[in-house]
């Protein structure tokens, strides 16, 4: 298995396959208005909804291998070079346990409308967002300290942008989202007009969720060139020997 590259690839082109997809569904259904809706929103009702949960669960299983073969990745580095340091080993660790709870958050928003179980939902989106992002800092401090083993100091400055865009869009995409729920005067939060108040925040709102969805997905990609050097060898299966009826 030589062509472990494609693997973030493959992430980068379901998800934005997806979120396209699901928009142009939802307008011709006439289920979102064509302006700027929230992701889920334009993947809360059926077939929207049933096409979103089955690539999101794809994609979400396709990133926890992008996130596992990198923290191997990075191990093997630090097993060669013994002097990167114990603090290393135990931050490339902690960053796959996080990135693995982003990629639940991901499913979560998949399966759990938020016109349906709103709590659950929106547990999702923090795991996938806030943990999602924790992980990109966690790796641009990595890819500094890795260089130029794997990467360069040119992609590390590009991962730490791109960390620092996510950061301050979550915190635009939570605060904006709580402040137009609070002024919307509308009936259908998934037709979203002008006169039903809060319409500024909003579009600010849902402008940073649809960048930061973006940026994840540039991010997940910056790894396909490094893992040109990742070969991957298939897991080993041992058979137990049966026992001998006489021995039963």
């Amino acid at each position: 298995m030589s062509k472990v590259y494609l693997l973030p690839v493959a992430v980068f082109l379901i998800f934005q396959v997806t979120f396209i997809g699901i928009y142009i569904v939802a307008i011709l259904e006439g289920h979102v208005v064509p302006n700027v809706p929230y992701i889920s929103d334009a993947a809360t009702y059926s077939p929207e909804s049933c096409i979103f949960g089955q690539l999101i669960n794809i994609g979400a299983v396709l990133l926890g291998l992008t996130i596992y073969i990198r923290f191997r990745q990075i191990k093997e580095i630090i097993l060669i070079q013994a002097d990167l340091g114990d603090h290393l080993s135990k931050n490339n660790k902690i960053s796959m346990w996080i990135g693995f709870v982003s990629c639940l958050g991901i499913s979560i928003v998949g399966n759990f409308q938020e016109t349906n179980v709103r709590i659950v939902h929106y547990v999702g989106a923090l795991c996938c967002f806030g943990c999602g992002t924790v992980y990109f800092w966690m790796q641009a401090m990595l890819s500094y300290a890795l260089q130029p083993a794997i990467g360069s100091k040119m992609k590390a400055h590009i991962r730490l942008g791109m960390a620092v865009i996510c950061t301050i869009l979550f915190v635009v995409l939570s605060v904006t989202g709580v402040i137009s729920h609070i002024l919307y005067k509308g009936e259908n939060p998934r037709k979203w007009y002008p006169s039903d108040g809060g319409w500024y925040f909003h579009v600010a709102s849902t402008i940073s969720e649809w960048i930061v969805a973006t940026v994840f997905c540039f991010y997940i990609l910056s790894f396909s060139e490094e893992f040109r050097d990742v070969h991957l060898d298939h897991p080993p299966v041992r058979l137990v020997s049966l026992q001998e009826p006489n021995d039963i």
